[in-house]
């Protein structure tokens, strides 16, 4: 049985007339967050976009809990993922989107909305579901996009820059929130941010950008 849940395999990440990045090879095992640093065009959005399926990888392989899902369509590849805008369903309240993915994967209405409530408890949003999302801050919207990552319980989550809007320290809260929650859901994560500090804060390992080949993470401690 794999250790890991996430990783790549001398992927190369880019598009048909720029290579990003070669050579990327990451590992992230269950509950690990894996920091991905560098400046805003430095290829880390397209790293996640690879990774998801969004965007074709130019070479390598990309394993789920040691499967290759290079080409699998990207609602099978077991990956959430996290944007710096919460992109919820405007027509949905804050329980029905949290149930959205569930349903979509099967599951009853009522599992669904048991899952919802228990995850929407643990955010601190308990007594909010039949709240219309367009009625949340900034911060409680960016909990109920994460609830509704993690309600399908995906093998990996995928944060892009997703406090980056938010005062400093409503980001320091929230990150601290999300690292607790990915471990206690035992989902591993690569988060890619500009800001040392907050990469810090989350991972357990932290890649940096600066060398396009990707250079193997080192440890915080």
């Amino acid at each position: 049985m794999t250790t890991s849940r996430l990783s790549t395999i001398d992927l190369s990440i880019g598009y048909r007339d720029r290579v990003v990045a070669r050579h990327v090879d990451i590992s992230v095992a269950p509950a690990e967050i894996v920091a991905v640093l560098g400046p805003s065009g430095s290829g880390k959005s397209t790293l996640l976009t690879t990774i998801a399926g969004v965007t074709p990888a130019l070479s390598g392989r990309v394993l789920v809990d040691g499967i290759d899902v290079t080409d699998v369509p990207i609602h099978r590849r077991g990956v959430g993922i996290i944007f710096q805008e919460p992109l919820l369903f405007p027509h949905l309240n804050v329980e029905d989107n949290v149930a959205y993915g569930l349903r979509r994967h099967g599951a009853t209405k009522r599992q669904g909305h048991e899952r919802a409530r228990e995850l929407l408890d643990w955010l601190g949003l308990s007594g909010q579901e039949r709240r219309p999302v367009d009625e949340l801050s900034g911060g409680q919207a960016q909990r109920v996009a994460l609830a509704r990552a993690l309600a399908p319980r995906p093998a990996v989550l995928l944060l892009d820059e997703p406090f980056s809007a938010l005062d400093s320290d409503l980001r320091e809260r929230l990150a601290n929130d999300v690292a607790e929650m990915l471990r206690r859901e035992q989902v591993g994560a690569v988060h890619v941010t500009h800001d040392a500090a907050e990469a810090a804060t989350m991972a357990d390992r932290i890649l940096r950008m600066d060398d396009m080949d990707l250079p193997s993470a080192s440890p915080l401690h």
